[in-house]
């Protein structure tokens, strides 16, 4: 079994940045380890439903994000740490969140599918971020 643990969340003045770390641990029933997975971050404020923020897959070499964070937010993996990144910049009001990492530890998701929550096997249990104005 997985476990994905983040850090890394607090309070912060706009503009000011965070940055997150997800660390994994344990062997999925795939077989695979950390470097094979598909990793994401999502978030989720009062009232509204979870959203996607940045994706990794396994190769590294594509890296999706969504519009809100583009230019502000980089995603980012240490595969000999076993741990996600997510560098925040230029921090809004509107990025106050509780922030998850979720990994997709049993296949390879094509890669239009990154930003949906349902590819993602394995989730944490959440970092709260507060971005005061």
């Amino acid at each position: 079994q997985v476990q994905l643990v983040e850090s890394g969340g607090g309070l912060v003045q706009a503009g000011g940045s965070l940055r997150l770390a997800c660390t994994v641990s344990g062997r999925a029933a795939s077989g695979r380890t950390f470097s094979n997975y598909p990793m994401a971050w999502f978030r989720q404020a009062p009232g509204n439903e979870r959203e996607f923020v940045a994706a990794n897959n396994w190769s590294r070499r594509h890296l999706v994000y969504a519009d809100s964070v583009k230019g502000r937010f980089t995603i980012s993996r240490d595969n000999a740490k076993n741990t996600l990144y997510l560098q925040m910049n230029t921090l809004k009001p509107e990025d106050t969140a509780i922030y998850y990492c979720a990994a997709s530890t049993g296949g390879n998701p094509i890669l239009s599918s990154l930003g949906m929550i349902e590819t993602y096997s394995d989730w944490g249990q959440g970092t709260q971020v507060t971005v005061s104005s």
